[in-house]
């Protein structure tokens, strides 16, 4: 797509992977490397459905449209600025056929989706936990990162209800809400199968952690290997591949 109508504030930025681009608005809420770590992370059978719970600038389906065989992606966002620069980019890139952003809130999943409707959902949900870090205006970036709109229970809830029986949903979070989520899975039948940490250095605490449950499953977790994103020159090989860098 040749012409792009960018509003007052927003620029085009390039994605550096098969030619895609997204709008963002450095005023509003761009996107962090949690996002582009959880669609590495992520995986769909050819064919299948995903939903992204909160796609903000939509980069998760951007990027899963790229990585993965899926025919249909839908995001999911609460607001209607966000939501209509995510459709903006979507239609830049081509991809209308595949890609639908739905504006809606996510706690009312029950009243916008069927259950049992897809094959992989995906969430970064916000980190701050309500009523611990929450700075008190609502802009997009502190909705995106605090509890302000939902809390990590919602995206849970609204995940177990959307994702098939032994379908995927993968998360990722910080490990100070590591435990909650685990216990969130437990509670909503969803089953951790695979997880990885994301380490600056090996000496380094996780930064995120990557988790992906599966709707029903019977136990059985595999723990991958770190994550390593710095080195003595700079970013490693493991993570230029993971941003689509040549190593």
């Amino acid at each position: 797509m040749d012409n792009i109508d960018l509003r007052p504030g927003e620029r085009l930025d390039d994605l550096q992977y098969r030619g895609l681009k997204i709008i963002q608005d450095p005023a509003g809420f761009c996107f962090g490397s949690d996002a582009v770590l959880l669609a590495s992370f992520s995986s769909v059978r050819p064919g299948g459905s995903v939903l992204d719970l909160g796609t903000g600038t939509g980069i998760l389906l951007l990027l899963l449209s790229a990585r993965t065989k899926a025919s249909r992606l839908v995001g999911l966002e609460v607001q209607h600025a966000v939501a209509e620069r995510a459709r903006r980019s979507v239609a830049w890139n081509g991809l209308t056929e595949r890609i639908k952003i739905m504006e809606g809130d996510l706690k009312c999943a029950k009243s916008l989706f069927c259950p049992n409707s897809f094959d992989l959902v995906v969430c970064n949900p916000p980190y701050g936990k309500a009523g611990h870090s929450f700075s008190g205006d609502s802009s997009e970036r502190n909705i995106a990162r605090h509890e302000v709109l939902c809390t990590l229970k919602d995206c849970v809830q609204a995940a177990a209800w959307a994702v098939k029986a032994s379908g995927r949903v993968c998360f990722v979070i910080p490990p100070l809400r590591f435990a909650e989520l685990l216990a969130l899975f437990e509670a909503h039948r969803l089953t951790p199968k695979r997880l990885r940490t994301v380490q600056a250095r090996p000496q380094d605490s996780p930064s995120v952690i990557l988790v992906e449950g599966r709707k029903g499953a019977k136990p059985g977790l595999s723990w991958g290997p770190p994550i390593l994103l710095l080195e003595n020159q700079g970013m490693t090989e493991q993570a230029r591949r993971l941003y689509h860098m040549e190593p």
